[in-house]
């Protein structure tokens, strides 16, 4: 309650309806509307039209507390497809970036995903090269490095890789690629939004 005043009386907006926030962080009508959307094999919660507001608040405005509310919904999720997981782990930023924000929005919401399914997280990846925000439309997996992420552990058995947003889905296709190459049997994903829906052709 004390939070929500305080949120009010700075005059915060609820990043997801940009409506008066009458609860912390998130408004009820958008806590209520929390749910996640299966794919071929993934989950997510909206589309970035509607998910937008809430992607912008974790990653750039520090509202770092959204991750354990949104991990719910997708650990919800994830739980009704049935995948029997052996851990989860999230698409890696590059240090620069990372030391810059102070943490990475995919891995908190991993760690929580993790937490509420009850397996174990892990820092799989890591990052090695810079690449620019990718299209919204077009299908960019072929202009990416091959080496755009590297294993850091050896793994097996079925993963779950979390990021924030799918574009075109290039960044995570290469995510998933370096996860099976340490490893992994399958790899699933979960997602906060999908910018272009176009983008879960590949996965069909």
């Amino acid at each position: 309650m004390l939070w929500g005043w305080l949120e009010a009386l700075l005059g915060h907006t609820c990043p997801g309806c940009g409506g008066r926030l009458d609860a912390p962080l998130l408004c009820t009508r958008c806590r209520q509307g929390l749910r996640a959307f299966p794919g071929p094999g993934l989950v997510y919660l909206g589309l970035y039209n509607r998910m937008g507001g809430v992607v912008r608040a974790l990653k750039y405005r520090r509202r770092f507390a959204l991750a354990p509310l949104l991990a719910r919904p997708l650990a919800e999720g994830v739980r009704a497809q049935g995948w029997e997981l052996q851990g989860v782990t999230a698409v890696p930023t590059l240090l620069p970036r990372l030391l810059l924000r102070g943490y990475n929005p995919p891995e908190l919401l991993a760690q929580e995903v993790a937490r509420l399914l009850g397996v174990p997280y892990r820092r799989v990846l890591r990052r090695v090269r810079y690449t620019p925000s990718q299209p919204t439309r077009g299908r960019a997996r072929g202009r990416l490095p091959q080496d755009l992420f590297a294993p850091v552990l050896s793994v097996k058995g079925n993963w779950l890789l979390l990021d924030d947003v799918l574009t075109s889905g290039a960044t995570f296709l290469r995510a998933k690629e370096a996860l099976l190459k340490a490893g992994a049997s399958q790899v699933y994903g979960a997602f906060l939004a999908v910018r272009d829906p176009g983008a879960l052709g590949p996965y069909r």
